[in-house]
């Protein structure tokens, strides 16, 4: 009877998903006011610089019907896979409607960075108060790296907002188990981040997994969800993949970078970042190779082999590798500076770079402590473990600030089928620094983290059952 009354009382009361949703619409409209001032400031002053140059000349052929193929300077045009297809593609076609100019890229990373903010609201809207998803569209709106990397024809941004949204995919999902248009939206969403960012195909399964109720336990049913969403997510990507197999020298899944990546992680003078591989550094093998996938692989191969006779000197490198990608993002004030150091300068540079660290590491620390506090299981050992990863969180060693949120969160252990926040994000995190312990750091690869942080900063309450059948049984048809 109990459970019925529980179901009646949350019936009775429009759910607050639904109630909140005016909330999510302004703060979307100020998210988006606040980027378009900069991309009113920012469409004459900086040109496509770093991989954005890549990625708008890719994406203005593509808006003139050549298709991502390269033109290079002997007149010879070749096919190509280098980067990821994803985000030169989304650009290419907003170009072909706005014509080929970056203020459009500028202007479409605006938009994206709004839906993030709205996704933001309705994530922490269903696991929160409102006054804490207010906070957290704000926290996400107000970023100082996601406002000024809107300028920034770069992937990092947009995979990072893209993932609230298929985070909010994923609830929705959850809320309507039986609705197979949500589970293909969602998949579709992770479809669409692997082809922007194929690394984040290792999280479609957990996403997927997410994507039932916390009702239902059976871990049978969750791992065929799992296995749907990924098998739906790789399909959004085999047209792309039978292309690579028919134009290219070799069958590449999305892109044609993974073996460059690997070698340069594992280059005798590596340094944990990036390292333009050059002169010596060329293996002998790799020299007379010119096909673009079977350089990768050339490469690759070599990678392996030099991980293969230093082992320990690899191994070693791993902290700095994870120092480059978690302690200072600073994504954003690189990019600016690097397109226009007049307009951008280093003490520019440096002061949006202390802002931008200053909110991610309160962030961080606000994540870590509600992985260290909510919830019954291993209370001790997850306070010990929040302890300790906040004082990293405010040293320098930002790095174990991370890892410690990851390993205080997956300490809860079956308690996380109830904080999917919680859960997907530590899951990114735990991505991130496994995937660039293997190839190489950087501060804009960990970036990628940042938004899912800004909802997890804010905690998830745990339902009761009553909530959760009455969300089971109850239509839904807002956000």
């Amino acid at each position: 009877m109990s459970t019925g009354l529980e179901i009646s009382s949350d019936q009775a009361r429009a759910p607050r998903a639904h109630r909140h949703s005016a909330d999510a619409f302004w703060l979307a409209a100020l998210a988006l006011g606040l980027r378009i001032l900069v991309v009113i400031w920012a469409r004459n002053r900086f040109p496509p610089a770093d991989d954005g140059s890549f990625y708008h000349v890719v994406a203005t052929r593509i808006a003139e019907g050549k298709g991502y193929t390269w033109l290079w300077p002997d007149g010879v045009v070749t096919y190509a896979a280098h980067y990821p297809v994803g985000y030169p593609a989304l650009l290419g076609a907003v170009y072909a409607v706005f014509g080929a100019r970056p203020v459009a890229a500028m202007a479409l990373n605006a938009f994206i960075g709004a839906l993030s903010v709205f996704a933001a609201q309705r994530i922490a809207i269903r696991r929160s108060s409102r006054a804490l998803a207010l906070i957290a569209g704000l926290l996400v709106a107000l970023h100082p790296g996601f406002v000024f990397y809107t300028p920034a024809l770069m992937t990092e941004g947009v995979a990072a907002e893209l993932l609230l949204v298929a985070l909010w995919l994923t609830l929705r999902a959850a809320e309507l188990p039986s609705s197979a248009f949500r589970v293909a939206l969602l998949a579709s969403a992770l479809g669409a981040l692997t082809l922007i960012r194929p690394q984040l195909l290792v999280l479609a399964p957990f996403f997927g997994f997410f994507s039932l109720s916390a009702m239902r336990t059976r871990y049978l049913e969750r791992g065929v969800r799992a296995a749907l969403v990924t098998f739906i997510a790789l399909s959004c990507c085999l047209p792309w993949t039978i292309r690579n197999c028919k134009r290219m020298d070799q069958c590449v899944f999305v892109s044609a970078n993974g073996g460059w990546n690997l070698l340069i992680g594992a280059l005798p003078d590596a340094d944990g970042a990036w390292k333009a591989i050059e002169g010596a550094d060329v293996p002998p093998e790799c020299r007379n190779v010119f096909g673009e996938a079977d350089k990768d692989r050339c490469f690759g191969r070599a990678g392996f082999r030099k991980i293969l006779a230093e082992p320990r000197q690899f191994l070693a490198l791993i902290p700095r590798k994870l120092s480059v990608t978690f302690d200072y993002f600073g994504a954003p004030g690189h990019y600016l500076h690097s397109s226009n150091y007049r307009e951008f300068d280093e003490a520019r540079k440096t002061a949006l770079g202390v802002a931008e660290t200053v909110w991610e590491r309160l962030v961080l620390l606000a994540a870590i402590w509600q992985a260290a506090l909510r919830g019954q299981k291993a209370r001790a050992s997850r306070f010990v473990v929040g302890l300790v990863a906040s004082l990293f969180a405010l040293s320098r060693a930002g790095w174990l600030g991370y890892l410690g949120l990851v390993v205080a969160t997956f300490l809860a252990g079956r308690e996380l089928v109830q904080r999917p926040v919680a859960a997907l994000t530590a899951s990114l995190v735990l991505a991130t620094a496994l995937t660039h312990a293997l190839f190489f750091g950087a501060g804009r690869y960990g970036f990628v983290c940042a938004a899912l942080l800004c909802v997890a900063a804010i905690g998830e309450r745990q339902q009761s059952t009553g909530e959760m059948l009455g969300r089971e049984r109850r239509p839904s048809t807002a956000g």
